[in-house]
């Protein structure tokens, strides 16, 4: 028997304390309110004829709402499909006809966006003194969640992820940031990715969550300041912000910050901390492991050594990691060898819901998982991500990693952002370019002379295209595929 949401159980009945904070709405929750809540919509679920097994989809924005609609699916044994609240139709009828979903959990805005039995979930607040409901027996094994991929390439895959798989990911997010009651926990991440596990880790701490629906530095900042945050939720692009201001009086009461969803380049990271000398929790993992259940993570106590600002760190608790050939995931490669990244451990999904073919390719019966990322681990078995399997470039049988391109350029002092990525050529197959976005003014001539004196000349950029703003999913993970569209020849 294991439901993962029985941690409410265990809080409720030895704390009294709030554990969550809406800083848009100004509602706190207690472990007991949680709990009554999450039984509440869990009853209301069954009364639509929700059973065990039942997919049911939310399509909120962010908001407790959303959490407590997680947690209430989980409660009575079906199946959570988070949604982001800015898909079209056309994005969640694809989900809704792979899932074969019974329900979507929505508000009196969204009713209508596509033809499914809508459940609509608007005022809680009566909820919070409601009887509790008896958890589902489930096991391990039991699946409690699909978590659609961003889909890079090609359609979305449902990862099939079970409550064995929350409860090592939440065990091992408790772990790296230490978590305790006395915590004060902010947490930016959306509640359709599974970097929402970060913040549901710290309600199992009984720490305080402080949610934001939408980011806005200035909030994020005042927030920090005002409320004695311990633990700090960022990504690449935040980090990026803070290193260009000064917050440190805002920040003082931070121990840590969590960073993951894509890479951090070497130069913002070594600037940030030589800020703010705050560790950055650089973490690494992926829908299908959430986050880093099973995978790896920088932790405070490895800044002593890990000076050069770049690696990713060691296998968290459970997590075993390795790097195969692109081409045999047989052949095992010696330390610093790139290729392909390979993790297993117990929160690695079940595979893609309906599936088969794309589940053979990724998850090996021995159980390793194929990540699609390339990377290395050196002499300390620190690992090292360079890029996307995808993402890499084969120009005249030349590989090029854009991650590792992008980490010499963005030095350079006119450049804000970088992304490099490839387009066709008739001759070479493909060639490197660059997206840059300005710091201040164009500098082309001067960025293609810096790329020449720091870089082999196969990996300077053939070309330089001026760009308002990356490409993101939800502002976080990079879109090199849009890129490559946008610039196509």
């Amino acid at each position: 028997m294991l439901n993962i949401t029985t941690f409410l159980d265990a809080n409720s009945k030895r704390l009294d304390k709030n554990v969550l904070y809406n800083s848009t709405t100004g509602e706190k929750y207690t472990s007991s309110e949680i709990l009554s809540i999450v039984s509440e919509i869990g009853r209301n679920l069954k009364e639509l004829g929700i059973k065990k097994g039942d997919r049911v989809i939310i399509y909120l924005k962010n908001s407790e709402e959303y959490l407590f609609s997680l947690f209430a699916i989980w409660r009575i044994g079906a199946i959570a499909i988070p949604t982001n609240r800015v898909f079209t139709s056309n994005e969640l009828e694809y989900i809704v006809s792979d899932s074969k979903a019974k329900l979507m959990i929505t508000d009196k805005k969204a009713k209508d966006i596509i033809d499914i039995d809508t459940h609509i979930l608007e005022n809680i607040s009566e909820f919070r003194n409601c009887e509790v409901l008896e958890s589902e027996n489930t096991d391990w094994d039991d699946l409690c969640q699909l978590q659609y991929t961003s889909g890079t390439t090609g359609q979305p895959k449902g990862a099939m992820l079970t409550h064995g798989n929350y409860f090592t990911a939440i065990h091992n997010e408790c772990d790296v940031l230490t978590l305790k009651q006395d915590d004060v926990f902010l947490g930016i991440y959306p509640m359709a990715h599974v970097g929402l596990s970060w913040a549901i880790a710290a309600l199992r701490a009984a720490a305080y969550y402080i949610m934001i629906e939408q980011f806005n530095i200035d909030e994020y900042l005042e927030l920090c300041e005002k409320e004695k945050v311990t633990v700090l939720t960022g990504m690449p692009p935040v980090i990026h912000s803070l290193t260009t201001m000064d917050a440190r009086s805002q920040l003082k009461s931070v121990r840590e910050i969590i960073s993951g969803g894509g890479p951090l380049h070497k130069k913002i990271w070594k600037d940030f901390h030589q800020t703010y000398g705050i560790p950055i929790i650089n973490a690494y993992g992926l829908s299908e492991t959430i986050v880093i259940g099973t995978g790896t993570v920088i932790r405070p106590e490895d800044y002593k050594e890990a000076d050069r600002f770049e690696s990713v760190g060691h296998p968290v608790c459970f997590s075993e990691v390795k790097i195969v050939d692109e081409n045999d995931s047989n052949k095992i490669l010696p330390q610093y060898k790139q290729g392909e990244i390979a993790l297993r451990g117990p929160a690695i999904a079940k595979g893609y819901w309906g599936n088969e073919e794309k589940t053979k390719e990724s998850f090996l019966d021995d159980g390793w998982f194929l990540t699609g990322d390339i990377g290395y681990v050196d002499k300390d078995n620190r690992l090292f991500i360079t890029d996307r399997k995808k993402d890499m470039i084969v120009m005249s049988g030349w590989k090029i990693y854009p991650t590792e391109v992008e980490e010499v350029l963005i030095k350079y002092p006119e450049v804000k952002e970088i992304s490099i990525f490839s387009i066709n050529d008739c001759h070479r197959g493909e060639i490197p370019v660059a997206a840059v976005v300005w710091e201040n003014k164009e500098d082309r001539e001067g960025l293609i002379k810096y790329a020449r004196e720091n870089l082999s000349r196969y990996k300077v950029p053939r070309e330089i295209f001026a760009i308002d703003e990356l490409p993101r999913v939800n502002g976080w993970k990079l879109l090199r595929r849009e890129l490559r569209k946008m610039f196509k020849k």
